[in-house]
């Protein structure tokens, strides 16, 4: 299964819910608390084609972009082929 990173902060209800999805899935992800390391943010922003909200998700070297984003792989049944490739 390919590295899956999230950049949350702890009040954010999209992020939340994005973890949910992974961890309902058995995805295990390395998660980055931009607002308890904020000299992260940059590098979010950077890696997120300027995405400055959170949730920020990657799997691997691609840019899943935000929760909404999530979700539609997964509705559309692309999700699990992308963690698993």
């Amino acid at each position: 299964m390919k590295p899956v990173e999230i950049y949350t902060t702890p009040i954010c209800g999209f992020c939340h819910a994005a973890k949910r999805l992974l961890t309902q899935k058995g995805v295990s992800f390395t998660e980055i608390d931009v607002l308890r390391a904020p000299d992260r943010k940059a590098e979010m922003v950077r890696r997120a084609n300027g995405g400055r909200t959170v949730p920020q998700i990657f799997v691997g070297d691609v840019h899943v972009g935000g929760c909404d984003d999530l979700y539609a792989l997964d509705r559309a049944g692309k999700l699990d082929s992308l963690l698993s490739a």
